[in-house]
């Protein structure tokens, strides 16, 4: 019994982090709309956008249920390319990703990685330039896709 509490003791400290450096914006459309929104502001940005996957349309072709959810693949080098600079292993987390989905009670949320939490443990100051703007790009696309 000790075993298997230690065991669950150290999943739940190990997500935390994880959870805590994610960022949650409450949409007022649906996850598709959501999606095309964001898809949209990125190309304004002039921000390529890689892939979009459909969770929910994956589940369904096993025969299982997801409730909706959609993730958005994108990136811009100019943003990118000095993060990687810094420390090539900052290519692990880029391109960026943006999740949108729908909860138990019927909300839309976009959720993203927080940037400065994305690179923890890299050789990137959290102060670094590059941070600054991916944080304030993200959160503009965000509001974008959302209101």
């Amino acid at each position: 019994m000790k075993t298997i509490l230690t065991a669950a003791a150290l999943c739940v400290m190990t997500a935390l982090p994880a959870l805590a450096g994610l960022v949650k914006v409450e949409s007022r459309h649906s996850v598709d709309a959501t999606i095309n929104a964001l898809e949209t502001a990125l190309d304004e940005a002039g921000a390529t956008v890689f892939a979009r996957v459909d969770h929910a349309k994956g589940a369904s072709d096993i025969g299982a249920e997801l409730p909706d959810s959609q993730i958005l693949i994108f990136g811009n080098p100019k943003i990118g390319t000095p993060a990687m600079q810094a420390d090539m292993r900052a290519g692990l987390f880029l391109p960026l990703k943006a999740l949108a989905y729908e909860d138990a009670e019927g909300k839309v949320w976009l959720t993203y990685e927080d940037p400065v939490m994305m690179f923890k443990g890299l050789d990137i100051k959290p102060s670094a330039e590059f941070i600054a703007v991916m944080t304030g790009a993200l959160q503009k696309l965000s509001t974008a896709a959302t209101q």
